[in-house]
């Protein structure tokens, strides 16, 4: 049931689009060190957990079409952050891997993106994250 109460002055869009730059901002300064671009953060932090991904499903995991990612990937190769090969079993489709050095920035990426969500959202109660997370889903799943 959507709710009456919110008013035709907000969206959801603009203020998410709010949080973003936000966040953005706060992270690119705790990750200074690093010196990667916005970008660069999103395609390591989705790799973070070690396993390899093809250019379509990291794309689809950063929320990034695949031909934006090229670019992307071929900084963070450059960079000694990744490496790209085939897939065993179908040669077309490019996996993405993290080498050692792009582990360790996965690592501290995701590290740094999981104690900022945790500052900011830790006076919402459980039943407003569940909402969240719902509201968040239905925006990244909606129809062209």
């Amino acid at each position: 049931m959507k709710s009456e109460s919110v008013s035709s002055d907000w969206s959801a869009l603009l203020a998410l689009q709010r949080a973003t730059h936000a966040t953005l901002q706060v992270l690119a300064a705790e990750l200074a060190d690093l010196d990667l671009t916005p970008s660069e953060i999103n395609a390591l932090a989705n790799l973070a957990d070690g396993r390899g991904r093809t250019v379509s499903e990291l794309g689809a995991a950063a929320g990034t079409r695949p031909t934006t990612l090229t670019s992307v990937l071929d900084r963070l190769e450059r960079r000694g952050h990744i490496t790209r090969g085939t897939r065993p079993g179908d040669r077309r489709a490019v996996l993405v891997e993290l080498t050692p050095s792009g582990l360790r920035a996965a690592t501290t990426i995701r590290q740094a993106v999981t104690d900022l969500e945790r500052r900011a959202l830790a006076g919402l109660p459980d039943e407003a994250l569940a909402a969240l997370r719902a509201a968040l889903n239905a925006l990244t799943e909606v129809p062209s």
